[in-house]
């Protein structure tokens, strides 16, 4: 052996000893690492569109850019949300890199992941208050304050994704912080109707959450969000009757969620006035439709079946559609991996996992809630998709009542 060989292979053994000390000085095992693990810092991008789009419109009228791309520029927020993600979806494809099960211990412990979703809060609030300065400076043209509030509702929808993400967890930090996150598109029930109503109830009838084969996204919403408060509200209220508490007492968790509400909202008529309130109005009511388009994606005419028993059949991988699109699953912590988020609902978003058994949607959900807003095409590209994963057995399918003949007679083989 030459001199060169024996330095190099004494080279090659220092560099496998110093990875593996390197490995062992983070208490992650050896042999594998998260290839996305700093590209979760873009997750926060969404928090902070609205302060994006207002220093990029500083800057073009600072340098006297177009008009046009000023006023534009206010609009960035659904720009971005439907048509940069869906063409980045297109670009990059899909992500198809699940964790080995054995680094999921280590992973769910690592707090990086978890600063992440703590900073989404704080950031959109900074992002809210620059809105209600720039909504009551004068400084805005009518479209351009309404562009704003767009955005802030772009920002506000992906909030709800993160303090989903919060609210899931077993610490009472966590759950507060998801529950203060949910204060600034005004949908605190959301944090019990998700976990203890939709998770039970999840593709049966018996879930408003769970959209039906045949029913269009926006008959979808007008049926499903006035379920959601009084079924909250139930929960509630049967739980704290066990411990013998009035329904209105402040251990009720949608009542508390309300007035984290109430402390925000107040907070801001209080600094900037009352004059916010329409503004404030239009950035939660788009935050909420785009979560509950996202909704209306996840269980299309996905059903469990009854037992014999009575009971519907334990919820697996078929109940959900998942996709695996890299881009949106970054931006939306993985949500599409919704499968293993059902079967693991505490489980952390770094460490879901894309599952073959699950029915899998044709594009990511920032695309999919663009044909899901167009119902003939959603009819035509999901309902074909719905019938070979049920084998064109309509009757497998959760049908829209009043649809079931129409449908089996068009799906009949």
């Amino acid at each position: 052996m030459t001199t060169t060989q024996d330095s190099t292979r004494t080279s090659n053994t220092l560099g496998k000893g110093s990875a593996h000390s390197h490995s062992q000085a983070e208490g992650r095992p050896p042999g594998w690492k998260d290839s996305k693990k700093y590209s979760w810092t873009f997750s926060l991008v969404p928090a902070a569109i609205p302060l994006i789009v207002w220093g990029v419109a500083s800057w073009l009228r600072a340098i006297n850019g177009p008009d046009l791309l000023v006023h534009i520029t206010w609009w960035a927020g659904p720009i971005a949300v439907f048509i940069l993600i869906p063409l980045a979806d297109v670009i990059l494809g899909r992500d198809g890199e699940n964790v080995p099960e054995e680094f999921v211990p280590w992973l769910e412990e690592t707090k990086y992941y978890r600063v992440i979703t703590y900073l989404y809060f704080p950031i959109m609030l900074t992002s809210l208050i620059a809105c209600c300065h720039l909504w009551t400076s004068g400084d805005l043209s009518m479209v351009d304050r309404l562009g704003l509030a767009w955005s802030m509702g772009m920002s506000s929808g992906i909030g709800i994704v993160a303090a989903h993400e919060l609210g899931h967890k077993k610490g009472s930090f966590e759950r507060w912080m998801g529950k203060i996150t949910l204060a600034i598109p005004a949908y605190g029930h959301f944090y019990i109707e998700h976990n203890k109503g939709h998770h039970v109830k999840v593709a049966t009838p018996e879930d408003p959450v769970s959209s039906r084969m045949g029913e269009n996204v926006y008959t979808y919403l007008v049926r499903s969000i006035p379920h959601q408060i009084p079924r909250a509200w139930n929960i509630e209220k049967k739980r704290l009757a066990r411990k013998g508490k009035s329904q209105f007492s402040l251990g009720n968790e949608v009542l508390n969620a309300w007035l984290v509400t109430l402390v925000v909202w107040g907070g801001l008529f209080i600094a900037f006035g009352i004059y916010i309130l329409p503004w404030m109005l239009v950035q939660a009511v788009l935050g909420i439709a785009l979560l509950e388009f996202v909704n209306y994606l996840e269980h299309y005419g996905l059903l469990r079946q009854l037992q014999p028993d009575g009971r519907y059949e334990r919820c697996t991988p078929e109940h959900s559609w998942n996709s695996d699109n890299l881009t949106t699953n970054i931006f939306l912590y993985q949500l599409q991996r919704h499968s293993d988020h059902h079967a693991n609902p505490t489980r952390r978003y770094q460490s879901l996992r894309s599952d073959v058994k699950a029915p899998e949607l044709p594009a990511g959900y920032a695309t999919m809630i663009a044909l899901a807003s167009i119902p003939p095409l959603w009819f035509k590209v999901m309902d074909s998709r719905l019938m070979k994963h049920y084998n064109y057995d309509v009757s497998k399918a959760n049908v829209l009542p009043g649809k079931e003949e129409q449908l089996a007679a068009r799906w009949q083989r």
